[in-house]
């Protein structure tokens, strides 16, 4: 996919060295984006940015840090306006919350889920709105849950953290929209991915067993009857983060395969 609809425009993508947060990056530097990858982990983002770098030369910038914590959130949009002078487009894609069920959480990995999602949502936005506001101009597009909606099994932590990004996107919509900032939230549902395959090559049989059960059961509350793919995601992500989604403000748009109709 190649275009221009970003050309001149430069996006932060949290989150950029998980799979579907470097497709996102892909996207948007196929179509003519600066992109800077904000990430924890650094021998995946160091080997991701040099490939995204090579078929961006010069348009690619990639920052390690936790984004939980807000110094590091901070420094990720500094970085941007260092290097490429402007903010146009932030994608809150950093997440990844442990999935359990509710009673076989910890104190740790209910912090972890919390930390990971909301926290890093929270902390990249307020970094990045004073500059957006400025140029009166921004695209913000959280990565939510379609879980939130449909209330599947074993996310109910998952979702209370994935809830207040929704939330979150709503009222800063309102707040901001006369600035010449949107604020949307992608939800996906199921989505296969080539590492999340050989996490699960790679467990016990109890495990994959475990984990067929669990798709089988993803399965049946999506009509489509099959996962989403990292590139369905990242489509929606630039639609939003695009001019041609100047009107849309506040919304959820669910890419789900049908697993909710409202």
């Amino acid at each position: 996919m190649t275009g221009e609809r970003f050309i001149n425009r430069v996006a932060v993508v949290t989150g950029g060295a998980s799979p579907i947060g470097f497709g996102i990056a892909e996207r948007l530097a196929a179509e003519g984006s600066q992109v800077v990858l904000g990430d924890f982990d650094e021998g995946r983002l160091r080997v991701l940015g040099a490939k995204l770098e090579a078929g961006a030369p010069g348009r690619v910038h990639a920052v390690l840090g936790d984004l939980s914590d807000r110094p590091d959130a901070s420094a990720l949009v500094d970085a941007a306006t260092e290097r490429f002078g402007r903010l146009d487009i932030l994608v809150n894609c950093a997440g990844g919350g442990v999935i359990r069920r509710t009673s076989e959480h910890t104190e740790q990995t209910l912090r972890a889920t919390i930390d990971r999602n909301l926290w890093t949502t929270l902390y990249c936005t307020l970094a990045a709105l004073p500059v957006m506001a400025a140029s009166r101009y921004g695209r913000i597009v959280n990565v939510g849950a379609e879980s939130v909606r449909n209330g599947l099994y074993r996310h109910a932590i998952y979702n209370a953290a994935k809830g207040g990004v929704h939330a979150l996107a709503t009222g800063l919509a309102r707040e901001y929209a006369e600035q010449g900032i949107t604020v949307n939230v992608v939800a996906p549902a199921w989505i296969t991915t080539p590492e999340a395959d050989a996490r699960i090559a790679a467990a016990s049989e109890t495990e994959q067993a475990d984990w067929i059960a669990f798709t089988d059961q993803m399965r049946e509350t999506i009509p489509m009857r099959r996962p989403g793919t990292v590139a369905e995601v990242a489509a929606t992500v630039a639609f939003l983060a695009s001019e041609e989604a100047s009107y849309i403000t506040g919304q959820t748009l669910s890419v789900n395969g049908g697993s909710s109709m409202l």
